[in-house]
């Protein structure tokens, strides 16, 4: 992003329409106020230095603001070897992007998220990131894992579907509470409507909101009994089972317009567990046999969830029968002709799994704060954790003070439905980890950085193997002390600007994405 002289706005370079050196930027949502803030910026002359600053933290929409300093020192000789203060910033304070997952909270740091989530998905898929090119060599299914029903919500044709009526029912025909039990409307994309309750008497809140609180438990018997059919199908003890097969896995939780999660994992199968972890998968374990173990396992998965409220009885939680398994490749061999249209196609899942790992539950609706749903979801939790508390409160006036409430903590999970668990997980052995891309990336900046003072240019050569080593010694110390100013940009005009140019770079990065699939196909 760049400040001419005479006051236009713009970002980057290119041939492209609307992208060019001096494409304007689009600020729809600028107030008086914010353009006032910005014209003070041209006239102060710190234009520059705001540009310069919302660059260096990737046009984050509310970055952090720290003051401090810190020194680099050569770990063998105590050499200071360079120094950096806050006070030298363009704005006299350092940003630091606020690293946030949620695209509807900062579209660049979820961004960054996605590349790093796509990247960990593909890496255990095809390899790369450490992980060794056999893994492409083993089967892999796309499981999605659905929430039962809890009572009939308004729905929304699905893409690529007709068109259709919401619940068509004979108008005569009423619930319980004297209301219609179905709905005539066709509701399109965006429709307040969408994943409201018919009836919101008859929607079994309770029961929603117990099993989101208990579904990540579900998974972990999921997982358990899956890997018990894998034994028994391969005719060995389950405690053996790693001597013969593994399962590995990657899975991010998607809300749904109603508020229930589902489950959307990448499942391999691999050989016996070796050092590095990755080995060719048994050969007498067909992929379609690995898919009707999977199904038999998902519908088998259950937990005796323990009462939510004083007087209420046990509750059985199973996944909904909306089941879906996915032969994404099977086994093949390096020669296979069809190994690059399989390494395609999980790139494309890959995507698709990297985007709903950046997406929150007020996603799923333009109103996640209004939406009525949504607020009497949200009042269950803070009442069971209500209803929670008093259960210890009797405990511990009785002298038991050991007891520990399985629902205390589900009102501070409110603000999510009640789920508690990550929105991205994997095996242990699947791929890279999160951490370890964060690492290379601020490795990488590193070393750019020394480049850029020494003057010497970067040495490509291994450069992967350097930046995803763990094991690598590392030469240099950085000593800082630092301390928290604040959150955000300093006025609105300065927030309007970054999420422009922040919508621009993505724009443009999906025109290379365009661009470079253009060329390949």
């Amino acid at each position: 992003m760049k400040a001419s002289a005479n006051g236009t706005l713009s970002l980057g370079s290119g041939s492209f329409p609307g992208f060019g050196e001096n494409a304007p930027l689009d600020l729809p949502n600028l107030t008086d106020a914010g353009a006032a803030a910005l014209v003070r910026r041209f006239r102060d002359r710190t234009m520059t230095a705001f540009t310069d600053s919302a660059a260096s933290v990737h046009y984050c929409t509310k970055p952090i603001q720290l003051a401090g300093s810190s020194q680099t020192v050569d770990a063998m000789t105590g050499e200071v070897l360079s120094s950096y203060s806050s006070t030298s910033a363009p704005l006299g304070v350092t940003f630091v992007p606020c690293g946030n997952r949620r695209a509807s909270a900062c579209p660049s740091c979820s961004r960054t998220y996605a590349r790093d989530t796509f990247e960990l998905l593909r890496a255990g898929a095809v390899g790369g990131k450490t992980v060794p090119a056999s893994v492409a060599d083993n089967p892999m299914l796309f499981v999605t894992l659905t929430a039962p029903s809890f009572g009939h919500v308004h729905r929304t044709a699905k893409p690529g579907r007709p068109v259709t009526r919401c619940r068509p029912r004979d108008k005569a025909q009423v619930c319980q509470h004297g209301r219609p039990a179905g709905c005539m409307t066709t509701h399109g994309e965006g429709d307040p409507l969408a994943g409201q309750p018919i009836c919101h008497e008859c929607y079994d809140y309770e029961g929603h909101v117990v099993w989101q609180w208990w579904a990540p438990e579900l998974w972990r018997r999921f997982t358990i009994d899956l890997r018990r059919r894998i034994a028994r199908a391969l005719g060995v003890k389950e405690s053996r089972l790693k001597d013969h097969a593994t399962i590995q896995y990657a899975k991010v939780a998607e809300p749904q317009t109603r508020g229930a999660m589902h489950f959307h994992g990448l499942v391999r199968l691999d050989g016996p567990t070796t050092k590095d972890g990755f080995s060719a998968s048994p050969q007498f374990l067909p992929v379609t046999l690995l898919a009707s173990l999977i199904e038999d396992a998902a519908a088998g998965a259950h937990y005796d969830a323990p009462p939510a409220q004083s007087g209420s009885q046990p509750r059985l939680l199973r996944f909904g029968r909306q089941l879906d398994v996915r032969v994404v490749r099977a086994a093949h061999r390096p020669d296979d002709d069809t190994s690059a249209l399989a390494s395609e196609h999980v790139e494309r899942v890959a995507g698709y799994l990297a985007k709903y790992a950046t997406k929150a539950v007020s996603d799923t609706t333009g109103e996640g704060r209004s939406n009525a749903h949504y607020v009497r979801i949200r009042e269950i939790c803070r009442g069971l954790s209500m209803d929670a508390e008093r259960r210890a409160a009797a405990h511990r006036e009785a002298g038991d003070f050991a007891y520990e409430d399985p629902y205390a903590l589900i009102g501070k999970w409110a603000h999510m439905l009640g789920f508690r668990g990550h929105f991205s997980t994997k095996s242990r052995r699947y791929s890279v980890t999160l951490g370890r891309l964060r690492r290379a990336r601020r490795r990488w900046q590193a070393i750019t950085a020394e480049a850029a003072r020494t003057g010497q240019p970067v040495d490509t050569a291994d450069l992967e193997r350097r930046l995803m080593d763990d094991d690598e010694e590392e030469t240099t110390l950085v000593i800082g002390s630092w301390s928290y100013v604040g959150t955000g940009w300093e006025n609105t005009g300065d927030a309007a600007l970054a999420d422009a140019a922040a919508a621009r770079a993505r724009e443009y990065a999906q025109w290379k994405a365009e661009q470079k699939h253009h060329q390949n196909h």
